[in-house]
């Protein structure tokens, strides 16, 4: 499906994107409409740009499933046409390219419909548990499993993590040259602790 694009007054009142979402994904069964089943927002969340969501899909007597619901957003309160609000909606059968669902929304889900949820799922656990890791201090050192370039050409595995407020850098073992490398924390790297975190 391709991008839904509207102005506030097509926003229904809701003054935010997470909020519009909200009300889209929840409507009663309705079987006078042939509609035997509806859906409720158990739990949803922004993360940056992306609308996560745990949808229950019910009927008058129980609940069939929740599944996830992902959403690709644009949001410019200010944009020049009046067209503030943009999104781009799918679930988790899809298997969508993002995969930033928090923990909270991912522990409501049942069982997935597809090989395609069931491998975004993974990508989405196996991401928490890198960003889950603790944060590397000044003094530890970095090893990652295959050698990273810099854009200066040089070619690394192994390098001294720097803290300067709350950016992390690293060093190069032969140099005091700094890089920062970006989503650090959603890569895999193996710690070794340095003097000073070693207590």
């Amino acid at each position: 499906m391709g991008w839904l694009s509207m102005t506030a007054a097509g926003m229904g009142g809701h003054k935010r994107p997470k909020a519009y979402l909200d009300a889209q994904l929840t409507f009663a069964p309705d079987p006078a409409k042939d509609r035997p089943t509806g859906l409720r927002v158990l739990r949803s969340s922004m993360v940056g740009q992306v609308y996560y969501a745990a949808v229950e899909n019910y009927d008058a007597d129980s609940s069939k499933s929740v599944f996830a619901v992902v959403c690709l957003t644009r949001w410019n309160p200010k944009a020049r046409d009046g067209y503030i609000f943009a999104y781009k909606d799918m679930d988790e059968s899809c298997g969508p390219n993002e995969c930033q669902c928090p923990a909270r929304i991912l522990d409501l889900l049942t069982e997935p419909a597809n090989d395609y949820a069931r491998e975004w799922r993974a990508r989405c656990w196996a991401r928490l548990l890198l960003t889950g890791r603790k944060q590397p201090q000044s003094g530890d050192r970095l090893i990652f499993p295959e050698p990273i370039r810099f854009t200066d050409g040089y070619e690394g595995r192994e390098f001294e993590v720097v803290r300067r407020q709350r950016a992390i850098l690293l060093q190069r073992p032969d140099a005091r040259v700094l890089y920062k490398l970006s989503r650090l924390m959603e890569r895999r790297w193996s710690l070794v602790p340095g003097s000073t975190t070693k207590q």
